[in-house]
């Protein structure tokens, strides 16, 4: 009541296609099967005495199961060396020959084939003779069967005897298991005209040392050297490091150049591929083309052996001469067990320091700045000149602007006005021409931005303008071309008093010369009205506009009055003045303004247009 597990044990399969059966190896539930629980005498009388029923005779045992012949000996086959003998009638020199054969019997249907071995240029149709099938063995109908195969005897298919003189183990132990006696194996019969035809083998002495051995003895052993190959005798030559190995295998020699990071050398490690190289050659004619033919022994006395290479010996490899300095581990034991040599001290390489050689700059040719076409001269790529960045940034945006007049004897040119532009950040200079209505001259840009040397500055050592030599009323040449500084932005003379100690005394004196008249229209007003007043006065005008009049382009008022302000001195024409007013809709009837246009009122005609700004800031 206790057993939970009730499985059988597997009694049915298939095996090569065919079903089957097979007893239990465990009872239900994987229980131990007992085979035999009768003693001996018990199984004795079992055997002899018929088992007796109640009802009736007991039934016959079911014969055992039937299998065909192709499951029994499926893939068997027996093999039996064989030859037969083949007339010969168109040759004189043979009239027979013999072919040896294989005969292999298929047990599984009784089926037989004759292959013959190919024989390479034997000029005859080899292979499978005799496709696989029953053969007959006589008119009767029957056919061969394994009983009639044996040794030492004759078998005549198709009319072709073939005599069977050997089998292999397999067939030997099947044919004995069946009760039959082999006869005693024969030798295999060969051709007499292939043997007449083999020619005797005479035992070859070796001339030298073996090379099989050689090779076995000494394959992946290589002998390193470390040489120096000194071209500095060539143009553009040098000390060239290389590693010589030689293979011991077949006294082969190999040279490999050693390159160093950023070298400048192209990387072609091999120098010399690996190869036998002739140390000794033997006298040639002169028409010998050594140039096309290899080299071969007759035309080497001696080659290059271990014995030739040593620490501190010159050798010539194919016209290059290295000195050995040094070997490795490997190198040094073989050299000590085969020559019995013990001195490996490396030798010391010192570099012979190479000649400075003197760069002569050429002449400048015109073409670009010289500094631009110097970079030819350094180097093969040119490079862009350096710029100084720090002055760059710090003088950023900070341009000096001049009034310039040409200096020439056209007298169309004499009233051409200029404006020369000093850029601080690189030393540029760029001149622009303000366009005059109907004067036939375009205007625009008259010079881009770029250096200008001074002149009698010599190519090698150019000399450039720079803000120390713009004073009022000097000349300045422009690459042949007279110009007369006239007036200054007043940004020039501020950045002038801020760097004084950086510019000459007689260019900030003419500078302040030069504009000591326009100071002192800014700190009083014509009419004698004390600065102070102007200035609270100009307060309360932004107060009144902040509050009333915020629609106001004040930005707009400069550009006017700086468009109508043709020579720059701040004064215009009051009637110009009210004009613009009126146009920009500035409301100059109000009392303060009206006060404001008093005050810097000069005279009956003109007006500051500049003191009167200052209440309108951008």
């Amino acid at each position: 009541p206790q057993k939970t597990s009730f499985h059988r044990s597997h009694t049915l399969g298939f095996r090569n296609g065919y079903a089957f059966s097979q007893l239990p190896r465990e009872g239900i539930g994987g229980e131990t099967l007992f085979q035999n629980q009768l003693s001996q005498p018990q199984l004795d009388d079992l055997c002899t005495q018929g088992p007796t029923l109640t009802y009736g005779p007991a039934r016959k045992s079911a014969p055992p199961p039937f299998m065909p012949s192709y499951v029994a000996f499926d893939k068997q086959v027996l093999k039996f060396d064989a030859y037969f003998q083949e007339e010969v009638s168109n040759s004189a020199e043979e009239h027979y020959r013999i072919r040896q054969v294989g005969l292999f019997y298929y047990l599984e249907d009784d089926s037989m084939c004759i292959i013959e071995p190919v024989v390479k240029n034997s000029g005859l149709v080899q292979g499978k003779l005799m496709k696989r099938h029953r053969v007959p063995k006589n008119d009767q109908g029957d056919y061969y069967h394994w009983k009639d195969l044996n040794l030492a005897t004759n078998i005549t298919m198709y009319g072709r005897t073939y005599r069977l003189v050997n089998c292999d183990s397999f067939t030997k132990v099947f044919l004995e298991s069946q009760g039959i006696v082999l006869n005693p194996p024969e030798e295999m019969v060969s051709d007499p005209y292939i043997e007449r035809r083999m020619p005797v083998q005479k035992p070859i002495v070796p001339a030298g040392p073996d090379s099989l051995w050689q090779f076995l003895t000494y394959d992946t052993k290589v002998l390193r050297f470390y040489a120096i190959w000194d071209d500095t005798n060539h143009p553009f030559g040098d000390q060239h490091r290389c590693i010589i190995h030689y293979f011991l295998a077949d006294d082969t020699v190999e040279v490999r150049e050693v390159y160093r990071k950023n070298d400048g050398r192209d990387p072609f490690p091999v120098l010399m591929k690996r190869q036998r190289l002739p140390k000794t050659l033997a006298d040639k004619k002169m028409s010998f083309p050594s140039c096309v033919l290899e080299i071969s022994n007759e035309e080497v006395l001696e080659w290059y052996s271990p014995k030739d290479f040593n620490i501190g010996k010159t050798i010539t490899l194919l016209g290059r001469t290295f000195l050995i300095y040094d070997c490795d581990k490997f190198t040094q034991n073989f050299y000590r067990e085969k020559f019995g040599i013990t001195d490996f001290q490396p030798l010391e390489i010192t570099k012979t320091p190479l000649e400075k050689v003197s760069q002569v700059i050429p002449p400048y040719n015109g073409f670009g700045i010289p500094e631009d076409s110097l970079q030819n001269c350094l180097s093969l790529i040119p490079k862009p000149p350096r710029k100084d960045v720090i002055k760059m940034l710090e003088n950023n945006l900070k341009i000096l602007r001049y009034q310039v007049a040409l200096e020439s004897p056209v007298p169309e040119d004499r009233n051409r006005q200029f404006i020369l532009s000093y850029f601080l950040s690189d030393d540029t200079i760029s001149i622009y021409e303000p366009p005059v209505r109907n004067s036939g001259i375009p205007g625009g840009k008259y010079l881009k931005k770029t250096r200008v040397a001074k002149p009698g500055s010599t190519p090698e050592n150019p000399s450039y303008y720079e803000p120390s030599d713009f004073a009022i009323g000097s000349t300045i040449e422009v690459f042949g071309h007279r110009f007369v500084i006239t007036d200054a932005d007043e940004y020039v003379l501020n950045y002038l008093e801020r760097n004084a100690e950086c510019f000459p005394a007689t260019t900030l004196q003419s500078l302040r010369d030069h504009f000591r008249p326009r100071k002192a229209v800014k700190e009083t007003v014509n009419n004698d009205i004390p600065k102070q007043d102007l200035d609270d006065l100009i307060e309360e005008v932004q107060k009144e506009l902040k509050l009333h009049h915020s629609y106001l382009n004040t930005r707009k008022f400069h550009e006017e009055f700086n468009h109508i302000d043709k020579d720059g001195s701040g004064i215009v024409d009051k009637g110009k003045f009210l004009d613009v007013c009126d146009k920009l809709e500035v409301p100059i009837s109000t009392i303060l303004l009206k006060k404001l246009i008093d005050y810097c009122s000069c005279g009956e005609d003109d007006i500051n247009y500049r003191d009167f700004l200052r209440a309108f800031p951008s």
